[in-house]
């Protein structure tokens, strides 16, 4: 479901309002350009196909310039060292990039998408309920969103983290493992769940339903975002156009996906239907969400030390 949230962002775009206004161009020295970090197939994908941010803050004097990434841990760290002043991730990257020391902030969430992430088995695997995997081993991207699926999945199923062989690869060598038999199950989050699904008869044992929301987080370097606010809040605004058009217009979106990620429209179409479009600045049910993936994984020893979520939320003055 789609939900306009124009009225939202125009009040944080008032907010963050500089003594310049937004019908003049950002001309700053200091100013110059935002450099987005972005992955094949997500809506940063699409906002930079489709070209409607880029004329926004060109109109506003501010130069853009994109940089790829494989996964979103990969992202997090281009941002933390400098290469990058934004980027969309998975739920669970910016955790772990916050207690790795990143100076980051999340400044805005698309909705809950539990259906794009799922543990997926071999089609003809003994591996029926979630129960099944103790005692298995179990592949998925080092502190991915799919990381907290897994941890959540085994709860369910009283099933400890130690009860299963969790090995990381990224998602190319992760299928091809896949493919080899060489693992038991694959956590994974669309399109290459989707791709898995329809090319090689991977059976979904679960995905986040009823487990974990999956929310997408667009996170900038906290410096970019207390110096320039004014052009973060627009880039926001450009971001939400496209998602709400993304959620409207499914096959177009396919259709300039699928030669991205080198899949037929027909997956992508599949992959894009799974997401929620339309982004919003965090509530506090958000928030608190964030923080109890925070403290399970401080608990699991997973992140060396507890986390204040809050402290990291872009709150724009005023």
């Amino acid at each position: 479901m789609i939900v306009t949230r124009r009225s939202a962002l125009k009040g944080l775009l008032a907010a963050a309002s500089l003594p310049l206004s937004l019908s003049s161009p950002l001309a700053l020295a200091d100013s110059p350009a935002i450099r987005i970090g972005w992955q094949k197939g997500s809506t940063l994908s699409i906002v930079k196909a489709r070209g409607n941010l880029e004329a926004r803050l060109k109109a506003e004097g501010v130069k853009v310039t994109w940089t790829e990434f494989p996964a979103g841990p990969q992202m997090l760290e281009g941002l933390n060292v400098g290469s990058i002043d934004i980027g969309v991730v998975g739920e669970t990257p910016p955790v772990f990039a916050q207690a790795a020391g990143a100076d980051l902030v999340y400044f805005g969430n698309e909705p809950p998408a539990p259906r794009a992430e799922k543990i997926l088995v071999p089609k003809d695997s003994p591996i029926r309920t979630l129960a099944d995997l103790k005692g298995k081993r179990v592949v998925l991207n080092r502190g991915s969103n799919v990381h907290y699926l897994l941890v959540r999945a085994l709860e369910s199923a009283n099933l400890k983290y130690s009860d299963v062989e969790v090995a990381y690869l990224p998602p190319a060598d992760a299928r091809a493992a896949f493919e080899r038999g060489s693992l038991d199950a694959w956590v994974i989050w669309d399109p290459f769940g989707a791709a898995a699904e329809a090319q090689v008869d991977a059976r979904i044992l679960a995905d986040g339903t009823g487990i974990a929301n999956n929310y997408n987080f667009y996170i900038a370097a906290r410096p970019f975002a207390q110096k320039h606010p004014q052009v973060l809040a627009s880039a926001l605004e450009a971001i939400n156009e496209t998602g709400e058009w993304v959620g409207r217009n499914q096959k177009e979106a396919a259709a300039i996906v699928a030669p991205q990620i080198g899949l037929p429209v027909e997956i992508a179409e599949v992959s894009i239907s799974r997401y929620g479009y339309g982004v919003k600045p965090l509530s506090d049910e958000v928030i608190r969400h964030q923080q109890r993936m925070a403290d399970t994984l401080a608990e699991l020893k997973l992140i060396p030390k507890k986390l204040d979520v809050a402290s990291v939320v872009w709150r724009p003055a005023h």
